[in-house]
């Protein structure tokens, strides 16, 4: 089985996660990072040693593709490009919403599933998806404004067996959310952020499929682009 080496920072969360032997085999990450620049090296780096693995050993690096957070999601894409580039080795990106419904899953013990992933995109705001018990995505990765309405309501319109379903909602967005209306009694696994153990299984995956990306020219899918302020002063 591969070694690949897996890089999440599509959120406040800054992980790292070696997979191997076909399960996670080692992990560090920092659950509210405030600079992914000055600390994701570092957890690379300590993952690394932890899995007792060289960096040529690895077969690929896999990336958050996103949606997320514009800065933090570069800092990941740049470091593990680098790491593919001085290796030679091919870059893998997941899906971050795909990766969260993943672990929603895992965690849930209802046979028919709703799993929606949200992260928390500012003010009213959240990017979700929807996806059944099989992972296969029902609604793709959107912004949803939660003034508009209940998301409960925009997921009955779009499955017509929801109500038969078990709703869970996943991510840093589900703060949001739960404050919201909903019937039946959807679960909200607090425990559950982003992490780069969830997408081991994904990224092999990917890997066996040959699903590689091209290491020069991508780039992550930004929940929002930068909110780059300009100077009011006039320059002497």
């Amino acid at each position: 089985m591969p070694d690949i080496l897996i890089i999440e920072t599509a959120t406040e969360v800054c992980s790292v996660a070696v997979f191997s032997e076909n399960r996670i085999t080692a992990l560090r990450e920092n659950q509210n990072c405030s600079n992914h620049a000055a600390e994701l090296t570092l957890l690379v780096s300590e993952c690394m040693k932890a899995a007792s693995l060289k960096f040529t050993d690895l077969d690929a690096v896999a990336v958050s593709g996103g949606p997320g957070a514009y800065t933090s999601l570069r800092v990941g894409a740049s470091v593990a490009k680098g790491l593919c580039y001085a290796l030679d080795k091919p870059l893998i990106a997941f899906d971050t919403l795909l990766a969260l419904a993943a672990a929603g899953k895992e965690m849930s013990g209802s046979q028919k599933l709703l799993l929606l992933p949200a992260l928390d995109a500012r003010r009213q705001e959240v990017w979700m998806a929807l996806y059944n018990e099989h992972l296969e995505p029902l609604l793709p990765a959107q912004p949803f404004v939660l003034d508009d309405g209940p998301v409960w309501e925009y997921c009955m319109k779009t499955v017509p067996d929801a109500l038969e379903r078990q709703l869970v909602v996943i991510g840093n967005g589900s703060r949001k959310i739960r404050s919201q209306y909903f019937d039946g009694n959807p679960e909200f696994p607090d425990t559950i952020g982003c992490s780069a153990a969830y997408a081991g299984e994904i990224a092999l995956q990917s890997y066996l499929a040959g699903e590689f990306q091209d290491v020069a020219y991508f780039e992550p899918f930004y929940m929002k682009p930068p909110n780059i302020t300009t100077s009011k002063q006039v320059p002497l």
